[in-house]
């Protein structure tokens, strides 16, 4: 299987891409294929006029983590070698998502685990189904985190929570994940899929511009000093201002009515 088949994607005349994980049969499970099927998908994303991003896993559970059936075929050199390929590219998918403008809506359910949590930390709005659980898994088989999970657990819950998720494998359900952070909100699995569709088209129809300088101050806010942060928000908001969606938001506002940050030509 090859990674337009194990990731597919479609981004329609709008700007909305819809990514979806297709081993479903596996749960999901990342093999080099997907690894490197998400890196296509972060790059396409990257180079057409993407305004925001569905991401959804087929199959019962959203993502179970890596292959563990295929890293047990390999050993020695030939399991390190093969290990550094799928994270280099899954690291560098999730990257290329971090470096949009366009936001990203994780939609997860079932059994979310090892890198699944990576990919439903990573996205801006993770929604999460009544049934999800969430383990960490990693330490459980000796492995250590991938996938951005030890950047982003301590960010999104704490340190002292996500060391209890990562030390324990304590599986949690998806009101305890919303409780602490993981994710955005849980939703009845019967709706999971029209609510994240329509999350996702909101988001859509909103100023990307906005939203890619609004989640880089988000991301170095968390390591910035208050004074170079102050300065960083200064200068953020002046580009926004003087954007094409800027002026249309405020013209929208006084106008009362609904603003079309979709046709302004600049900014978005």
């Amino acid at each position: 299987m090859d990674g337009a088949m194990s990731v597919g994607i479609e981004i329609d005349d709008h700007g909305l891409a819809r990514i979806t994980l297709r081993r479903g049969e596996a749960g999901n499970a990342i093999d080099l294929t997907m690894a490197r099927g998400l890196l296509d998908a972060a790059r396409a994303c990257a180079h057409r006029a993407v305004r925001a991003v569905l991401l959804t896993g087929e199959g019962r559970s959203f993502c179970v983590g890596g292959d563990l059936r295929e890293f047990s075929r390999l050993s020695g050199e030939a399991l390190e070698k093969h290990l550094t390929e799928v994270t280099d590219a899954l690291h560098d998918a999730l990257r290329t998502f971090a470096a949009s403008d366009a936001p990203v809506v994780a939609a997860v359910q079932g059994a979310v685990a090892g890198a699944g949590i990576g990919l439903a930390a990573a996205a801006d709005v993770t929604l999460a189904a009544d049934d999800a659980t969430f383990t960490a898994a990693y330490t459980g088989i000796g492995y250590s985190p991938d996938a951005g999970v030890s950047w982003f657990l301590p960010r999104l819950i704490g340190p002292k929570r996500a060391l209890d998720l990562l030390l324990t494998n304590r599986r949690i359900p998806a009101a305890e994940a919303a409780d602490i952070g993981l994710v955005s909100r849980v939703v009845t699995a019967d709706r999971l899929a029209a609510e994240a569709a329509r999350t996702a088209e909101a988001l859509r129809r909103g100023p990307t511009a906005a939203f890619g300088a609004t989640r880089r101050l988000v991301a170095a806010g968390l390591t910035s000093d208050l004074g170079r942060h102050l300065d960083r928000e200064a200068r953020a908001l002046v580009t926004a201002a003087a954007s094409d969606a800027g002026r249309e938001g405020v013209a929208a506002f006084l106008g009362k009515r609904t603003p079309d940050f979709t046709h302004a030509s600049r900014g978005t």
